[in-house]
């Protein structure tokens, strides 16, 4: 019986599930907020927290077990240099998910996975084109056209 083993099995073998979180927590750590299914979302916190922890020691063997875990300079770098010391005065809960909906393929329910520091509305949104009305002079009709 698997009674208090921690984690999901996602169906994947044991070097499966290692090769995908290595990329949610990459995706995570270039992104700092990723939309994936709810079971991935949850266990992907532990990764990525013990990264974000990895990151506060700031020490040479913190940067060895990341750079084991991850099997990215850059990313190391980023974690090092811009993330972790954002969160010098928490203690821990480095993450944050939100549920998002349903996918709408198969149904299965997603998350957003992102830092505590990033929020979804200071997120900067993209400016939309503004739509106007104006009256097409061949019909008549009022017809919506993009503006700019």
């Amino acid at each position: 019986m698997r009674h208090m083993n921690q984690g999901r099995k996602l169906n994947r073998t044991s070097a499966h599930r290692k090769a995908l979180f290595r990329n949610l927590v990459l995706a995570l750590l270039k992104h700092e907020r990723i939309k994936t299914t709810d079971a991935k979302a949850k266990d992907l916190r532990h990764f990525a927290d013990r990264m974000v922890t990895l990151g506060k020691r700031g020490d040479v063997a913190a940067r060895r077990l990341a750079f084991n875990f991850l099997q990215s300079r850059d990313d190391v770098k980023k974690l090092f240099d811009e993330i972790a010391p954002r969160f010098k005065d928490r203690a821990g809960g480095y993450t944050r998910v939100i549920k998002f909906g349903f996918r709408r393929g198969d149904a299965a329910p997603l998350s957003i996975i992102e830092f505590t520091g990033v929020s979804a509305k200071a997120e900067a949104k993209k400016p939309r084109k503004k739509r106007v009305q104006r009256r097409d002079s061949a019909t008549g009709r009022e017809a919506r056209v993009a503006a700019g």
